[in-house]
């Protein structure tokens, strides 16, 4: 199935790791979500990941980004995102880009 690329679906036939995971959706396959922006909410991101035994998340099993309800499935959760982001910084006010910080050396 071809779709027109937008601001909801993108996909990169000319990736080496295309398709990186199986969707079972006749071909359909939305690359926007190349990296999940859900995998810092662990088990509660709502997919199908795993754990290996060194406890690193495993999200191999899991097409839900590239699925055809993928990108509205991402952006109802973003605010569980958002939320863990903003109380990380609260403690330090100025973020982590400080006055010498690496990011000062062009």
């Amino acid at each position: 199935m071809s779709e027109k690329a937008s601001d909801r679906y993108f996909r990169n036939e000319a990736c080496p790791y295309f398709p990186c995971h199986p969707t079972g959706e006749g071909g359909y396959f939305n690359c926007l979500f190349c990296y999940c922006p859900l995998y810092v909410l662990g088990e509660s991101c709502g997919g199908n990941s795993r754990y290996t035994g060194e406890g690193i998340k495993d999200c191999s099993a899991c097409g839900i980004p590239h699925s055809k309800g993928g990108y509205d499935f991402v952006l109802e959760r973003l605010p569980r995102v958002m939320q863990m982001a903003r109380r990380r910084l609260q403690p330090e006010k100025e973020g982590p880009h400080k006055k010498g910080s690496t990011f000062d050396n062009p």
